[in-house]
């Protein structure tokens, strides 16, 4: 293997980071990753358990001096997001990730970085590895399938923790301190859907959204980005009522934490009205760039001839379908009353495919308060129940209620001041972490979350700012040096 980060300093974290990146890791096909950070623990003579579902804990004693200390958790989640840019030539289950060093930036090569959290995998391990560090006693903790449905959270087993104090190092933004997080659900739609037979005086057109930036549905809900999903069926609903242009496939977005960055039809149009409908696709498109401009510049809208489908989805549930993404809500739905800039509740229409059968919808939502979460989600089922679908909601996450007088938060605190010459903020995040599900678990665990930091995450726009992994490091080792000792 070449080395690209080599040069990077610290150095040992970015050598591991890189060897994470040669990993397949999706989320629920983790076995590879796993079966590293096993070997990790056994070459280095660490103890480590692991429970039914995948989750691992290595633990490693205390340095010389520090054994009056209190333990620590360090928790990162091992899996990763899939995406990549229409064209990309990457099997996830079986390619490396091709990290590049771009103008201070570490990035993917067109696809996701992985650093979402792969930098935390890093640290623990550099942790672990290392002789000169003080610390009290540590168990690293890495969690399987935090991407798909926070699983391996849910499903951690009791006893796998002996301490009660936990740093998650699966945050995004230097500078900033979270203590709480919202919680979250799904809305998950199903259309039953019949095949008819394409019309005989009709020509076929592919018709695609692509260039968005996406993003996390948490993170990135309020940055006012585009949904692919949203405006190619705004063209659609427009083009179905004017030129009865019929449906054969649509599929948009994929994951469902993701902001949907691509989207693309197969459709058919009577021969009498094709000039009319490319330049109703153009014009729609052209009005959206331009509205988009600041947040979408490279945006795109096409129409392409494509070969006739084979069959159609029947006219009555591709009007129902259209009427019902209209209709169903995006974005941010409320901002807190209570902290400055925090948004309070969101919903996110994360993807749409067809298949012969059917057509499946999955939407997410989020809030910082039960109620409210409970109130999207229905309000996203009313939509579709109103077009006739099936609407399931999926078992959610709870939310991480926030503790300013936490010690961890004051040794945190501490640590970026006298390290930084500045205050960290002290936030709530309206993504969703592991720690609202681990602090049910272990009731009483004091817990707070930070990293480095990244944009772009659950897209292939995903880097990681160099300087800033370096005051991640730094910070980290700073917050261990200070664990309060044993009560």
């Amino acid at each position: 293997m070449t080395r690209v980060l080599e040069e990077l300093n610290p150095k040992r974290l970015w050598e591991l980071f890189e060897d994470i990146c040669q990993i397949p890791r999706p989320s629920k096909r983790e076995e590879r990753i796993l079966a590293f950070l096993i070997d990790f623990a056994k070459k280095h003579k660490l103890d480590y358990i692991q429970d039914k579902a995948g989750n691992l804990v290595i633990r490693k004693p205390a340095t010389p001096g520090y054994e009056d200390r209190a333990s620590m958790v360090l928790q990162s989640h091992v899996d990763m997001v899939c995406e990549k840019n229409e064209g990309v030539d990457h099997d996830f289950d079986r390619d490396p990730i091709k990290p590049r060093i771009d103008d201070g930036w570490v990035k993917g090569t067109g696809t996701t970085l992985g650093a979402d959290d792969g930098i935390g995998m890093a640290t623990q391990l550099a942790v672990l590895e290392a002789d000169d560090i003080a610390h009290g006693p540590i168990e690293c903790l890495f969690t399987v399938d935090e991407e798909t449905g926070l699983t391996g959270a849910f499903n951690l087993e009791k006893g796998m923790l002996e301490s009660r104090i936990l740093l998650n190092l699966d945050s995004e933004d230097d500078g900033q301190l979270f203590i709480g997080c919202a919680g979250g659900t799904e809305t998950l739609v199903n259309f039953d859907k019949k095949q008819v037979e394409p019309e005989k005086d009709h020509d076929a057109y592919k018709l695609s959204v692509t260039g968005l930036q996406g993003g996390h549905s948490g993170d990135d809900i309020h940055r006012g980005r585009g949904n692919a999903i949203k405006i190619i069926n705004r063209i659609l609903w427009n083009a179905e009522r004017m030129f009865d242009v019929r449906l054969a496939d649509l599929k948009g977005g994929n994951l469902h934490n993701a902001i949907a960055r691509e989207a693309f039809a197969l459709v058919t149009v009577p021969k009498r009205n094709k000039k009319a409908f490319r330049d109703l696709c153009l014009e729609l498109g052209g009005e959206m760039q331009a509205a988009m401009k600041t947040n979408e510049p490279d945006m795109k809208v096409q129409v392409q001839e494509a070969e006739m489908p084979a069959t159609l989805m029947d006219s009555g549930t591709q009007n129902q379908l259209l009427n019902a993404l209209y209709a169903c809500p995006h974005g941010v739905m409320a901002w807190s009353a209570d902290i400055p800039n925090l948004v309070e509740t969101s919903t996110n229409l994360a993807s749409v495919k067809t298949t012969d059968k059917e057509i499946i919808v999955v939407t997410s939502q989020r809030s910082s308060v039960e109620t409210a979460k409970r109130d999207i989600a229905d309000m996203v089922a009313s939509v579709f129940h109103l077009a006739g679908a099936s609407v399931k909601h999926g078992d959610g996450y709870p939310g991480w209620e926030p503790d300013m007088s936490s010690e961890i938060l004051a040794i945190t605190s501490k640590a970026y001041e006298k390290l930084f010459n500045e205050k960290a903020e002290v936030l709530v995040i309206h993504a969703g972490l592991e720690c609202g599900i681990i602090g049910e678990k272990y009731p009483g665990m004091d817990m707070i979350s930070y990293g480095p930091e990244i944009k772009g995450a659950h897209s292939p726009d995903e880097r990681i700012e160099v300087a800033s992994v370096m005051k991640f490091w730094d910070l980290t080792l700073e917050v261990l040096k200070n664990a309060p000792v044993k009560k």
